[in-house]
């Protein structure tokens, strides 16, 4: 093959973006008989299956994932084109391609962002959520302009890039209002024998936790770990366990997820680093979100 038939990955695209060749069909105003050869042809030249049939519907190989990121960036960038080309007095606006370890609060990763979208330059925010090497990867070969991580550049990874700590703050214990109020006892007595949800272990706090936990000799009840902050807060929301999360958004966690907060750990750290493959931030964007996150989000932290 010298040559990608982009009217073969557009039809591709509109099958995987809508989940059935007839429904790609009414997108195109094309027959699925049409779509359905289209897309034999695409797949025979590249010499892989890009979808497999599960019941009734279609759902992407690994090799139609791989090929499915590309395609999103290729048709993005040829929307961008075409709205240029409509108003010539538009700006183009900046990429900044963000990847979001999935063991980060969404709620910081949020606020620590946010600032990014309010500079001169106009930006067009493009986040993924990963695990944290999947992340550096990307990172490496220039896919993300910058990695938030719960933690530093691990060293066991042959990846180049460099540490920028945004900030630090404690940990704040949270509950379901119905469960807090089976708790006896003062805080942090009242955490043994009670429910307990616990991150994951590729969660830097995890250890950290244990550690205060077992130093304090409190022994909760761990019924379920999450490397996803998310829905860990989802299911501390339920009722099914206590939970933490950074004080530095206590007052968000308490009125997005219905809990209340139980007690300070103001020992533990958790701690938000910016990952990039500069020793010095110089992209508008990330220097943005630095100087915001010291100053507005953990600056307010009390620690």
């Amino acid at each position: 093959m010298t040559t990608l038939n982009f009217k073969h990955l557009r039809y591709f695209w509109m099958v995987a973006k809508t989940g059935s060749i007839a429904r790609a069909g009414e997108q195109l105003h094309l027959t699925p008989q049409s779509i359905s050869g289209q897309l034999g042809e695409f797949e025979e030249t590249l010499g892989t299956k890009l979808f497999r049939r599960v019941g009734r519907g279609l759902e992407l190989t690994e090799a139609g994932r791989r090929i499915l990121g590309y395609a999103e960036e290729i048709f993005t960038i040829g929307d961008e084109l075409l709205d240029v080309l409509h108003d010539q007095t538009a700006k183009k606006s900046i990429p900044f391609k963000v990847g979001v370890a999935d063991s980060v609060s969404k709620s910081v990763a949020c606020r620590v962002l946010e600032p990014a979208l309010h500079i001169p330059e106009p930006v067009r925010l493009l986040c993924r959520e990963g695990r944290l090497a999947t992340l550096l990867a990307d990172l490496a070969v220039h896919r993300l302009d910058m990695v938030i991580a719960d933690q530093s550049m691990p060293a066991n990874l042959n990846v180049r890039g460099y540490s920028h700590l945004l900030g630090e703050c404690g940990l704040t214990v949270f509950g379901a209002p119905a469960l807090a109020a089976k708790l006896t006892g003062e805080f942090p007595a009242s955490l043994n024998n009670a429910p307990f949800l616990l991150p994951g272990e590729d969660v830097a706090i995890r250890s950290r936790l244990l550690q205060w936990l077992d130093k304090h000799d409190l022994r909760p009840l761990i019924v379920g770990e999450f490397d996803d902050s998310a829905l860990m807060k989802a299911f501390g929301h339920a009722g099914a366990g206590l939970f933490v999360a950074p004080s530095a958004i206590a007052e968000q966690v308490c009125r997005q997820y219905n809990v209340v907060a139980l007690g300070r750990i103001d020992e533990v750290f958790e701690q938000l680093y910016a990952i990039t493959t500069e020793r010095r931030m110089t992209h508008p964007a990330i220097v943005a979100v630095s100087e915001a996150a010291r100053r507005e989000v953990f600056g307010r932290a009390g620690g």
